[in-house]
């Protein structure tokens, strides 16, 4: 293979948003060493300008259909490329702004932690433009050395240290079985573009080379049998980390699982069904049982995500246009559900340093903003309508009742009655228990400002959805001539 390492401005075009963040992160970085004084609240803020630009040109480049691809194919720009980083750099505004109180915690390091956060975020958008397997493992790896270091960060907690060695030997274990898997396919095939490796026949070595694949990034989307890091990780690293691990890297694992699925194995179809299937079902059941027995509100978030993980694989065994669109538009409900969740979760812990569910009894007589937030948050994750979170999971499962797939939605149906049982009980606490303390909790206006976005996407995502299906349905438009074409059309009682 030969490489073309000339570029001309209009490829650098194609890379600009991670050449101009690379180079905002160094700029965060170098002002916090260089001027110690420098308020480290105005650091947030500093990161958070950087990313909004990068958001608007993200933004500009989806309207104005810039596309392209670098380096023999091995970096894409399309149009699901950028949606994912869109995803990604909106994820990391919402994070930061939540950070902001929490980070007054850290005794050490406190303006590295921003620069760690842009730097992740970075990775993450060169993971929604890999279109190789060298790629895939350089830029997943890139994106996680920040998360070894941010998941620790918290140094004098025992729990913070603990999560941190967990997620970083089992990431190490993670990293070997992709190395090896991507090892195996090279070898069988002698390409590692994902679309040169579609037309390679099945052997034994390529098949077992895509299980340790799929594996790795089961890994980094914590899906079951795979998830085992998870529930500790999630419990002792800083809040504030704790969101960002559970949206950002897995929206940037499942670009990388659309193109492996629906482009390298899209002729192997009936093959690779069954093996999403199971594991959704595994996803599906283990992590909403598990949740139901949570003491912890982040061990039980941590839990519902393993669930809500399984959901999202339904949209990919689906295996069509239609699967790949309601993965992206149930990806989004999740990030504002999810995360909104997790800054009631970060605000409440601010002001009462405990994150035990026992502790939110009568939430509403202490902040009814806040126990109204995470009622509507709650209730998304669990797909009650008219929020987010119901269109996603209707959109999810008419993709898979449209390729048969009737057993899985039994499953994934039975899956939301239990998910709604543990979610109330959160509800019962904040609204029927009494307080032990009845002393009102003030929200900081960065904290209001990560909550009401989350109140508005989840709400307008569920009311009014049309204008972002028609998005994703666009998004993904590079899937209708690989997999069999599905009408992305939502049922009546989605118009709004």
């Amino acid at each position: 293979m030969t490489f073309n390492l000339t570029l001309s401005p209009a490829d650098l075009l194609l890379m600009l948003p991670e050449l101009f963040l690379t180079l905002w992160l160094c700029v965060v970085l170098i002002i916090d060493f260089s001027m110690p004084r420098f308020p480290k609240r105005n650091l947030a803020y500093l990161s958070v300008l950087g990313l909004a630009v990068v958001l608007a040109n993200l933004v500009w480049y989806d309207r104005a259909g810039v596309t392209g691809t670098l380096f023999n194919h091995m970096f894409v720009l399309d149009r699901m490329a950028i949606f994912f980083k869109i995803f990604i750099v909106a994820t990391t505004i919402l994070v930061i702004l939540a950070s902001i109180d929490y980070v007054k915690r850290f005794k050490f390091f406190k303006g590295e932690y921003y620069f760690l956060v842009l730097m992740s975020a970075l990775g993450m958008m060169f993971m929604a433009s890999a279109n190789d397997l060298l790629s895939i493992f350089i830029t997943l790896e890139f994106s996680t050395f920040g998360f070894y270091v941010l998941v620790a960060y918290l140094r004098e907690d025992p729990a913070s240290n603990e999560a941190g060695l967990k997620f970083f030997i089992l990431g190490v274990f993670a990293a070997g079985l992709l190395a090896y898997g991507i090892s195996l396919v090279y070898g069988e095939t002698g390409k590692i573009v994902l679309s040169d490796i579609a037309s390679a026949p099945a052997t034994p070595g390529l098949i077992i080379g895509y299980l340790l694949i799929f594996a790795a990034l089961g890994f980094k989307i914590g899906a079951a049998p795979f998830h085992s890091w998870i529930p500790d990780t999630y419990h002792g690293a800083p809040t504030p980390v704790t969101a960002f691990l559970s949206i950002a890297p897995k929206g940037a694992a499942f670009a990388i699982l659309l193109r492996l699925f629906f482009i390298s194995l899209a002729a192997f179809k009936p093959a690779w069904v069954l093996l999403l299937v199971l594991t959704s079902i595994l996803s599906m059941t283990y992590g909403n049982i598990v949740a139901i027995a949570q003491k912890n509100i982040k061990r039980l978030l941590a839990y519902s995500g393993i669930a809500q993980i399984g959901n999202v694989l339904i949209g990919l065994a689906a295996g069509t246009k239609m699967g790949s669109d309601a993965i992206l538009f149930y990806l989004l409900t999740y990030l504002f559900a999810n995360l909104g969740a997790f800054a009631i979760v970060i605000a409440v812990g601010n002001l009462i340093n405990s994150d035990e569910i026992e502790d939110y009894n009568g939430l509403n007589r202490r902040s009814p903003f806040l126990a109204f937030a995470m009622l509507v948050f709650l209730l998304s994750l669990a797909g009650v309508p008219p929020l987010a979170g119901f269109i996603g999971k209707l959109y999810i499962f008419v993709a898979a009742i449209k390729e048969g797939l009737y057993t899985l939605i039994i499953v994934g149906l039975v899956n939301v009655v239990i998910s709604i049982y543990y979610y109330l009980v959160v509800v019962k606490k904040m609204y029927i228990n009494e307080p032990v303390d009845n002393s009102p909790l003030v929200v900081s206006p960065p904290m209001q400002a990560v909550i009401y976005a989350s109140l508005a996407g989840t709400l307008i995502l569920g009311i009014y959805p049309q204008p972002v299906i028609d998005w994703v349905v666009s998004a993904t438009m590079m899937f209708s001539h690989i997999v069999a074409p599905t009408v992305a059309v939502m049922p009546p009682v989605i118009g709004g």
